[in-house]
């Protein structure tokens, strides 16, 4: 969806600042659904695309039953948090949704401590570590607040869904369980019983 509304915007050259959010403007208000959908450059989207692409194939494979209302919530509430507190501009880009799943990732694997949680975490955080800085201001013309409001809005829906998929079942081995430590006794002494060099036969024995 992202790319075809950019290539149709270069190819017939169409104006979509419309679609764009703009703090405190009635206007602007539209954007807060369709902002994450427009980008100003082939780079701007490039990057954007791959890690939507990866962060939300996490999220789909590790929280399915609830990473729809996720990516609902940090779409909507992002756009409500720029809408209210951002500087005055037109501000645009998917960059908000991909901290908010992000910060999601990482926020909810620290509760959860499951394996797959904390494997999918590292990952993201191996990739897009990088993320935890640039909600700070960094380039003028970069929307910083859209990345900040995209992890806070992460980090909610963290605290709210975290626990709403059913953790991996952990494989238990045999040894692990107590009836195995109370029950089982190893009979050292007929396991390894020494002969009496008596009984032993005078056959050479090799080493």
């Amino acid at each position: 969806m992202l790319w075809c509304i950019k290539s149709a915007q270069i190819l017939f050259n169409l104006d979509l600042s419309f679609m764009g959010l703009v703090p405190l403007e009635v206007h602007g208000m539209l954007g807060i659904l369709t902002a994450p959908l427009v980008h100003g450059s082939l780079e701007h989207i490039f990057n954007n695309t791959f890690a939507i692409l990866i962060l939300a194939s996490f999220l789909y494979y590790g929280y399915p039953k609830s990473w729809w209302k996720v990516l609902s919530l940090v779409w909507v509430l992002s756009g409500i948090g720029v809408w209210l507190f951002a500087r005055p501009a037109t501000h645009i880009g998917a960059s908000g949704l991909t901290h908010g799943l992000f910060f999601f990732l990482f926020v909810a694997s620290i509760f959860r401590r499951d394996k797959s949680s904390v494997a999918i975490m590292m990952i993201a955080f191996l990739l897009y570590g990088g993320m935890t800085m640039t909600i700070f201001p960094r380039e003028e013309g970069i929307s910083f607040e859209y990345h900040f409001f995209g992890a806070l809005a992460g980090v909610i829906a963290a605290l709210i869904w975290r626990n709403s998929d059913p953790k991996p079942a952990e494989k238990r081995y045999e040894w692990e369980s107590e009836d195995f430590d109370n029950d089982t006794e190893i009979n050292f002494d007929e396991e390894w019983q020494i002969q009496d060099p008596s009984e032993l036969d005078d056959k050479p024995r090799l080493h």
